[in-house]
């Protein structure tokens, strides 16, 4: 099958891109980096220097793939993380879920793609009421603190137009990444102690492995319809998953801080993440994509899949 990965070097797109080889599919992977195709080319994908808000590029770049399969994996984080000001870390990620989605439909419509796979996200917008664990079927947060908010609509804008598309239309809810190239930055803040537990840490995170993610995705390209989580079997506490990452990256046990500490310190988002937030269910994923998980849970996952690299055997953990 003839696939194209838009955001081919993400922390997904690295993981995807063997694995689609491996699967026996035509690779074609664009990145806005040109420093980074020669390791694509070397993993055997045809290979694309786009940037993903370049409507022209984008076009030309899809008609010469003639992809049957769109996956759109555009990110555009940083190498900071800013509780506070949520907005602006995820500023030009939005542009891409909102914008350079648009393009890619674009493109992709025109060139006869049957199908498009779009990466979002699970977790902090799930609605804060009701039981611990949401499905699919659940709203997202209408109440949703003010720096979350950008972001919260560039994922329903991303999610309505996958799904209203003339074409085949999957959305992949990706839950907290960890792993290789997923999770460095949330283990060097845990490190440094400036990942504190807050409040009552009743906050609960939906995680799943960044090989595990590239998987779903694989998965997708034959089945499924509509909108999917892809987390692990699971969701867990903060109080719960951070001392334990704590633990397993050699760190000293997270710093305590009640909630109106925790408000002036980091904002009215990091509050929500560590109390109210609410976790995500696997089932439908399992049942349609018949995905399942290589790491089932995050508690195996954090000690020994944090550097796991691509092309990994469950067979190799048991």
């Amino acid at each position: 099958m003839r696939v194209l990965v838009a955001g081919a070097t993400g922390v997904v797109g690295q993981q995807l891109v063997p694995q689609l080889i491996a699967a026996g599919h035509q690779v074609t992977a664009t990145t806005r980096s040109a420093g980074k195709a020669s390791a694509l080319r070397a993993a055997g994908a045809d290979v694309a220097v786009v940037d993903g808000l370049d409507a022209v590029a984008v076009g030309e770049a899809v008609a010469r793939a003639e992809p049957e399969v769109v996956i759109h994996q555009m990110t555009a984080l940083g190498a900071g993380f800013d509780f506070r000001h949520m907005d602006r870390t995820f500023a030009k990620t939005n542009e891409l879920r909102t914008a350079g989605l648009d393009h890619l439909l674009a493109a992709a419509q025109a060139a006869g793609s049957r199908r498009v796979i779009a990466q979002s996200y699970t977790g902090w917008d799930n609605v804060r009421t009701g039981g611990p664990v949401k499905t699919e079927e659940d709203p997202l947060d209408p109440d949703t603190p003010a720096a979350m908010r950008p972001t919260l609509e560039a994922i329903t804008y991303l999610e309505h137009a996958v799904t209203t598309s003339p074409m085949e239309g999957v959305v992949l809810r990706y839950g907290n990444l960890y792993g290789p190239g997923a999770s460095d930055l949330l283990v060097d803040m845990i490190k440094r102690r400036r990942v504190p537990l807050i409040g009552n840490g009743a906050g609960i995170w939906p995680w799943v492995h960044v090989q595990d993610a590239a998987s779903a995705a694989v998965a997708a390209l034959k089945r499924g319809d509509g909108i999917y989580n892809i987390v692990d079997d699971e969701p867990a506490s903060v109080r719960e998953w951070l001392p334990a990452l704590a633990a397993v990256t050699g760190a000293r046990k997270p710093l305590r801080l009640p909630a109106w500490l925790g408000r002036l310190a980091a904002g009215e988002t990091a509050v929500a993440m560590m109390t109210t937030v609410r976790g995500s269910s696997n089932a439908k994923a399992k049942r349609e994509l018949g995905w399942e998980p290589a790491w089932p849970t995050w508690r195996d996952g954090f000690v020994r899949g944090l550097h796991a690299t691509a092309g990994y055997e469950r067979t190799s953990r048991s």
